[in-house]
């Protein structure tokens, strides 16, 4: 394995009512960013077919092969018109709405017992470096209850067991037309696809410190 440190960055595929996502070009353009803060740096994008199955089959074996030290996972907010910062999963499920397959959940929380989980403090940093690009980025309490807030939910576990990633940020972004313009019209400010690069691009910044940080810390106290 390199001794790089590893960033793993993960978009979606369409699903139903969203035949185009723009999370799949901005992971690409984020994957091909050359810059010296990135010369020791080994970013790893993916983009998962939006399903509960492949979520929960893609999501371990990734962390696997590539035993990233960082997540940062983007997703499509189609009713929002600005980026939005998650702080927390929440334990719920829609049974409402099918995913990509077609297939329903069967239930309206992802396990027994347990509440809201939060991503962590970081994730007011990364709000802070996407903000001073000058797009429209605020926080969330809320990250739904489809396949954005499920891997956002399945992300935190990796983290939580002790042997995953040290962090992981989960980003909604508004919907872009497919030439990158904004989708909808009327806005005072639309975000385009070059907006959500250079927000995409400081927040990475700022998870390859935080990352870098955590990886001396547990280095500390072994």
């Amino acid at each position: 394995m390199s001794d790089k440190l590893r960033i793993l960055i993960t978009g979606f595929g369409q699903f139903p009512g969203a035949p185009f996502n723009p999370t799949q070009p901005l992971v690409a353009r984020l994957t091909r960013l050359r810059r010296p803060a990135f010369d020791n740096v080994e970013l790893i994008g993916h983009i998962f077919h939006v399903t509960y199955n492949t979520v929960d089959r893609e999501l371990p074996e990734l962390l696997r092969r590539h035993r990233p030290q960082a997540l940062l996972m983007f997703g499509l907010a189609d009713r929002t018109h600005h980026m939005r910062i998650e702080t927390r999963a929440r334990n719920a499920v829609t049974t409402l709405f099918p995913d990509a397959d077609r297939n329903r959940a069967r239930k309206g929380s992802i396990v027994g017992g347990a509440d809201a989980m939060m991503l962590g403090p970081h994730t007011a940093r990364l709000l802070r470096a996407a903000v001073g690009t000058g797009i429209d980025a605020r926080a969330s309490r809320d990250a739904g209850s489809y396949l954005c807030n499920y891997l956002s939910w399945r992300a935190i576990e990796a983290v939580n067991n002790g042997h995953g990633p040290r962090l992981a940020a989960f980003v909604h972004v508004p919907l872009l037309a497919r030439g990158g313009a904004p989708q909808r019209k009327g806005a005072d400010h639309r975000i385009t696809l070059e907006d959500m690069v250079d927000a995409g691009e400081a927040m990475l910044l700022e998870m390859v410190k935080l990352a870098r940080q955590a990886v001396r810390d547990c280095q500390a106290s072994e």
